[in-house]
């Protein structure tokens, strides 16, 4: 699952490098998985629903074993 999860983050990282920001797999844990949220991302106002409305509902919808994204 790991790398289904990172396959993803693959995808979505030039998004975030775009907007000076970048994302980090921390780990996958029981279907949870934890992201660091890196550069202009880890400090921005709107970084909460970057991570539930992109990054989460994107690694769910191509990887169903994902049950949530938090980050660390």
């Amino acid at each position: 699952m790991k790398e289904k999860v990172e396959a993803v983050l693959a995808q979505i990282r030039p998004y975030l490098q775009r907007d000076g920001g970048d994302v980090e797999l921390v780990a996958v844990e029981e279907g949870v998985v934890k992201v660091r949220l890196k550069g202009a991302c880890g400090g921005c106002p709107m970084a909460t629903m970057t991570l539930k409305q992109g990054i989460e509902r994107t690694l769910k919808q191509a990887v169903p074993e994902v049950k949530e994204v938090v980050a660390v």
